[in-house]
This record gives structure tokens, sequence and C-alpha cells, in this order.
């Protein structure tokens, strides 16, 4: 088992770039947990915007496009009313071949603490709002799911699709902010098989409430960037870490982690990765600022 080189993981450094700004001040207001995708040369940036409890938690989806990585033009944005949705978590932008783009959504269940992801299927990433919408992971009584993290191999025969979940259990009243992560596959990404737990939290660590896979770093062997946290105490405050497959598992990496922001509650978490052409690979990381609001920022490894 290897890690991927050290040069390449996430760093928080002089060269972090804000991409989106908080949607205000404080504690709460967080722009981030997002995914982005390099295709034919643009990169596709997608976040959800969320303020505070008392002000309505994740409000709306955003999709924006850049030439550069760092200045997106906002190029559409679905609000979470249209899902009955209390409020979004991660959403994930996929290009799906002549159907044109597919756009998945972690909404939570009003009055609970269940979530299901939906998704949007759309000829143009503008035309998502009025797409084909379709219902992909609904969860159950017991497990809530969200914050999917998607790859897709076209090489493949069989459609090559590839998925970690983020499931929360929900039997323990008061206890619903653990998570798991699981593995599913797929053919068509709408309809997936379960492969079962894949990493979860390690007692006595930093991630002893939980872990959640963000993104895919290297694929020989499998090694994913995943965010956690030691208590309840720090929901939405998770810090980043590594994990490679050991042939059954994903393994936490103990010389890595756990990544923090420098400022406020720490925060780093929801990390995307985007390899470029030249080799390197640019993050988007949702982190702390001083004044406990969430920044989604950029840097290059």
């Amino acid at each position: 088992m290897s890690t991927p080189a050290v040069s390449h993981l996430p760093s928080y450094g002089e060269d972090v770039r804000v991409v989106v700004p908080a949607p205000g001040i404080g504690a709460g207001n967080w722009a981030g947990a997002a995914s982005a995708v390099l295709v034919d040369g643009v990169f596709w940036l997608t976040w959800r915007v969320r303020r505070p409890l008392t002000d309505g938690r994740g409000v709306s989806v955003v999709v924006g496009r850049s030439d550069d990585g760092e200045h997106f033009e906002p190029v559409t944005e679905v609000h979470r009313e249209t899902f009955g949705a209390e409020s979004f978590e991660r959403p994930v932008l996929v290009p799906v071949g002549e159907l044109g783009w597919r756009l998945y959504l972690s909404c939570a269940t009003p009055g609970s603490k269940h979530w299901w992801v939906d998704s949007l299927t759309a000829p143009t990433v503008q035309d998502l709002p009025a797409g084909h919408r379709q219902v992909v992971l609904a969860g159950d009584a017991h497990v809530g799911v969200k914050d999917p993290v998607i790859t897709v191999d076209p090489r493949s025969a069989a459609g090559g699709w590839r998925l970690w979940l983020c499931c929360h259990p929900l039997d323990d009243p008061g206890h619903e902010d653990r998570m798991t992560t699981r593995y599913l596959t797929s053919d068509d990404g709408l309809d997936w098989t379960d492969r079962g737990e894949v990493l979860a939290g390690r007692t006595g660590e930093w991630d002893a409430r939980g872990a959640r896979v963000t993104t895919v770093i290297g694929h020989d062997p499998l090694s994913v960037l995943y965010d956690g946290r030691r208590d309840a105490e720090s929901n939405w405050f998770e810090t980043t870490g590594v994990a490679t497959w050991d042939g059954e598992r994903l393994v936490p990496d103990a010389r890595v982690g756990p990544i923090a922001s420098p400022y406020g509650d720490g925060a780093f978490r929801y990390a995307s990765a985007v390899h470029l052409p030249d080799g390197r690979v640019r993050y988007y990381v949702e982190a702390a600022r001083d004044d406990g609001a969430h920044d989604l920022v950029t840097f290059v490894r």
C-alpha cells in the first residue's frame, strides 16, 4: 500500500484563492461542499450555498464554468424547494454522453435526520433545473444517504460507474451525525448495486465519529481523500485525511492528516480533486476562515 506523493496532497498555503466566498459573516454561512470536473478544457464546479440553521441551512446548488479554474461564471442554480427538501449538501455534476449532463443532489427530508440522493438530467447545464428528475438513492428508515463521490470509466464495457456514499445511521436518536462510507457500482449512474462498507471512523483517532470519502486522488492502488471528526461537537468542522485500498477496505494513512484550515474552527472538508493535463492536481475545498464562515477555495499541488 502506498500514499500519493506529499507534493500532490492538499494543504492550506499562501497560494489558496477564494473561488466562492461565504454568503455572509459568521458561523453557519458556508460556500462549499463542492465537486468539480474538467471537460474539454473547461472547469465545471458545483457547490451548495448554506446559511445558519435559523436562516434556512442549504438553500441552493449553483453550477459555474471557468477557463482557468479560479474565476467562475454561474451558469445555473437549483433551489431546494423544487425537491421539497429542507436543505442541500454536496452536489455532483457528471457528463453523461448523448444524454448531456446529470446533477446529483443531496437532499434533507423535512422534519427528520434523513437524507436522500436525487438527480436531474438535461442536454445542457443550463437546462438542468427543468431536466428529468429521478431519485437515485432513497435511503430508508434506518439510514440517511448523501454526499456522493462519483467516477465514470468510459473504457469499461459495463459502464464503469463507481460511487462512494456517505451513510448516517438513524436508529440511535441524537447520534445521527455519525457517518461511514459505502461503495456502489452501476451501469448507468441511476441503478446502483451496494458493494458494502469500505471506510469507517477509528476509535480514539481524529476521525472517531465518522469518515466520509470526498474525492479520488489515485487509482493504482485506489487512493482517496476523506474527511472526519473526533466527536459530535465537531460536526460541520471536519478535517481531511488520506486512505488507500488494501484489497478489502480503504485504510487511513496514519502519517497524513488531519489536514486543517489555520483559521476559525479549522474546517477543511469536502475536498474535490481535478487532475490537470500537466500532472498536477487542482483542489477545491470548503475551508474555515477567522469569523467562523467557510469559503470555497482552490489551489494547485
